[in-house]
C-alpha cells in the first residue's frame, strides 16, 4: 500500500542470474479443522484396483527441482540424510486417510527436525563425514520430503487444499515451529505494566529466549551455500545458557526464504504464542561480509529480490489490520551492551541506516540515523528482503501483543568458503575454513544472545 492508501504490489519470476546478491538487496544488505476433501468417489467394483487421485499431484517447485543436481545429492549422502525422503515415502504408503496422512507428515517432519538438531549438537551418529554444524542436510532433506508429498497420489480422495495442508504440517514440524514451546510459569508484564501477559521465567527460574534462523538462499548463484543463521538455530535449540542472572533456555525455529509463506502469516502463527511467554527474542539472518549488525529499524517494504522459488514481490509488507500498520518498527534489543561486549572475532555494529521516502517527497533517500517523521519505508537497516521482513513482523507482533520484552534482528557475517574454493563451478561442498567460519559465527551469536539476556 502506498502512502495514499493504495497498495503497490508486483509479483513475478526473476531471472536466476539476478539471485547473485547475499541477503541484502540493491538498496541495502548484500488451525484446527482439516481442509475440505475432494468429492467422494464411488467404491470400485470387486476385484478392481482402488481409484487414485491422478491429476491432483503438483509438479515440483523451482526450489525442489534443484534436488536433482550433484551438490544436494552429495550433501545428503555425506550426512546420511539421503534416507529421509525414501523413509517418508514408505510411511506415506501406510496412510489410508487424510487424518493418517496429516499425522504422518507432522510426525516425520518433527523427526527430521530433531535428527538435525541432534546431529548439530553431537548426539547420535554423524551419518557421514560432513561436519555436524552443517545446516544444509536439513534443508535438502526437507525439500526431498515436500517433493514426494507434492507428487503423492494416495488411494483416497485428496483435494488441492488438503494437500496444501499436509505440506504445511510437514513444513512447520520440520522447521521446529511446532516445538517452539516452553514449560509453564509465571507471566511477564505488558508495556503499561498494569496487567500480566504471557510467560516469563519457568517454575525453575529459567528464563526463556526465542531465536529464529533461515534456510540457505541465492542457490542459483552457488548451490553449495549454507546459512549460518539456520546452523545457529540447530546448534542452540533446546540448549541452556548460563548468564549472570541465572540460566536461560533457547528455543529455535527456521523459516523459508519465500515471499508467499510470509504473506500467508507463517511468522505470526509460529511466534505469537512463544513470544507471549518469552523474556527475549532475536530473529537472525545472513547479512554483510565480515561484520555483525544489530538492526535498529525495520521497514514495511518488500524490495522485489527473488526468493528461493525465483518469485519477486514488491510492495508494502502484507499484514493483518493494515489500517494500523506502521511504516517502521524499532528494535528493543540492548544494542549498546551488545556492540560494547567482546563476543567474538567479527566486529558488531548498531546499524541505524534506513532508506525512506520523506513525507511530501517522491524519491527515496538514505538516512544514516534512522527514519524521519511521516516517511514511507523503502528499506530498513536490514534491507528490503525477508530478513528485514521477519524483523518487522516479529517486532510488530511484539508491539501488537503489548509485550515489554527485548527483541529485534541480528545479521551474521556472510559465510564464506576458504581461499581456492570460491568458484561454485569447480569448488567442493565444504572445506576447513568454511567449517571454522560457521562455527565462529554460531559461537558469536550465542555470545550475543547471552549478553542480551544479561543486559535486559
Amino acid at each position: 500500500m502506498s502512502r495514499t492508501g493504495v497498495r503497490v504490489w508486483t509479483r513475478g519470476r526473476i531471472r536466476p542470474e539476478l539471485t547473485g546478491l547475499v541477503l541484502l538487496t540493491a538498496t541495502a544488505l548484500t488451525l484446527a479443522a482439516p481442509p475440505p476433501l475432494a468429492t467422494a468417489r464411488p467404491a470400485p467394483a470387486t476385484g478392481t484396483a482402488r481409484t487414485t487421485t491422478a491429476g491432483t499431484a503438483a509438479a515440483p517447485t523451482v526450489e525442489e527441482q534443484r534436488l536433482d543436481r550433484a551438490v544436494p545429492r552429495e550433501i545428503l549422502r555425506r550426512s546420511g540424510f539421503d534416507t529421509v525422503a525414501p523413509e517418508f515415502v514408505r510411511s506415506l504408503r501406510h496412510a489410508d486417510s487424510y487424518a493418517e496422512a496429516k499425522r504422518t507428515a507432522g510426525r516425520q517432519g518433527a523427526r527430521l527436525w530433531q535428527r538435525a538438531v541432534d546431529r548439530a549438537q553431537g548426539r547420535g551418529p554423524a551419518g557421514g563425514d560432513l561436519s555436524r554444524d552443517d545446516d544444509r542436510p536439513l534443508y535438502w532433506a526437507r525439500l526431498g520430503m515436500t517433493r514426494e508429498l507434492r507428487q503423492w497420489e494416495p488411494e483416497f480422495p485428496l483435494s488441492e487444499a488438503a494437500r496444501s495442508a499436509l505440506l504445511g504440517a510437514l513444513e512447520r514440524s520440520s522447521r521446529g515451529q511446532d516445538s517452539l514451546t516452553f514449560p509453564g510459569g509465571k507471566a511477564v508484564r505488558s508495556k503499561d505494566r498494569s496487567e500480566l501477559k504471557g510467560g516469563g521465567t519457568d517454575r525453575r527460574g529459567v528464563r526463556r529466549i526465542v531465536m529464529t534462523g533461515f534456510d540457505p538462499f541465492t542457490l542459483d548463484r552457488d548451490i553449495r551455500i549454507s546459512n549460518p543463521s539456520g546452523a545457529t538455530a540447530l546448534a542452540l535449540d533446546g540448549t541452556v545458557i548460563r548468564t549472570a542472572d541465572g540460566p536461560a533456555r533457547i528455543e529455535t525455529a527456521v523459516f523459508p526464504v519465500r515471499w508467499a509463506d510470509f504473506a500467508d502469516g507463517t511468522v505470526e502463527r509460529a511466534l505469537r504464542g512463544p513470544l507471549s511467554r518469552a523474556d527475549l527474542f532475536t530473529t537472525v539472518s545472513q547479512g554483510r561480509v565480515g561484520r555483525i549488525d544489530v538492526e535498529r529499524y525495520n521497514g514495511a517494504w518488500r524490495g522485489g529480490f527473488g526468493d528461493n522459488d525465483n518469485i519477486s514481490e514488491t510492495g508494502l509488507v502484507p499484514v493483518g489490520d493494515p489500517a494500523s500498520q506502521p511504516q517502521w518498527t524499532v528494535t528493543s534489543l540492548p544494542y549498546t551492551a551488545i556492540t560494547a561486549a567482546a563476543t567474538g572475532r567479527f566486529p558488531v555494529y548498531d546499524n541505524t541506516s534506513v532508506t525512506e521516502i520523506p513525507a511530501g517527497a517522491t524519491a527515496p533517500v538514505v538516512r544514516p540515523d534512522g527514519p524521519t517523521p511521516g516517511s514511507a519505508a523503502r528499506a530498513g537497516g536490514g534491507g528490503d528482503y525477508l530478513s528485514n521482513e521477519i524483523a518487522y513482523r516479529a517486532t510488530l507482533l511484539r508491539d501488537r501483543l503489548g509485550l515489554d520484552i527485548p527483541g529485534g534482528h541480528v545479521h551474521t557475517p556472510v559465510l564464506q568458503f576458504g581461499a581456492g574454493n570460491t568458484d561454485p563451478a569447480t569448488g567442493t561442498v565444504t572445506d576447513p575454513a568454511f567449517v571454522q567460519n560457521r562455527l565462529d559465527i554460531i559461537a558469536q551469536i550465542r555470545a550475543i544472545i547471552t549478553v542480551a539476556a544479561e543486559s535486559s
